[in-house]
């Protein structure tokens, strides 16, 4: 199968355009991690003032650890919060490269096919069996390849759900703790 200068360049055209479009997903990552840090680095500078002047207005030692106490359950809360959020981005933007990528990859196993297709009808009389076990092994592999993505994505999930039942354990954990030292 010989390509034209046509589907050569709208070839190269489609590999660019999606580069860009992997490159813009990436930025936009960038962009919401750099949000959520300064955010959170706005909040914990806020958050500093106030406890420096709760700490400058403690007047005895007890009155210190119900403050220390009163702060470490939000400090747990919102370090989970902040690992989710981090993520999040994180998982949203694999996310965007994986579907690039399958999306790639569909694109490529049609185009494979078709020269294998093109070849099988222009095989030499007598070879039928040759092509149909070529064939045959092509889908093997292609079978193999969904059940590799299946598992992926099903190892994806556990490790979301593993992530959520950690974060939650610690902010239950700490608020358990919190309330034992009041």
């Amino acid at each position: 199968m010989t390509y034209t200068a046509e589907q050569i360049l709208a070839s190269h055209k489609a590999n660019v355009e999606t580069l860009f479009g992997l490159t813009n997903k990436a930025f936009e990552g960038v962009e919401k991690l750099v949000e959520l840090n300064v955010t959170a680095s706005k909040a914990a500078l806020n958050e500093a003032a106030g406890t420096t002047q709760a700490i400058l207005g403690v007047k005895d030692a007890q009155e210190l650890l119900a403050l220390q106490a009163a702060l470490f359950q939000p400090l747990a809360e919102k370090t989970a919060a902040y690992s989710r959020h981090l993520y999040d981005i994180a998982s949203g933007t694999g996310a965007e490269f994986g579907k690039a990528f399958e999306a790639q990859a569909t694109d490529a196993q049609k185009k494979f096919m078709a020269v294998v297709d093109n070849a099988s009808k222009n095989a030499p009389a007598g070879s039928e069996t040759a092509v149909a076990v070529f064939k045959s092994a092509i889908a093997a592999g292609n079978n193999a390849l969904e059940s590799v993505q299946k598992a992926v994505k099903q190892a994806t999930d556990v490790a979301e759900a593993n992530f959520n039942a950690v974060a939650n354990t610690a902010v239950n954990a700490a608020k358990t703790t919190t309330t034992k030292k009041r």
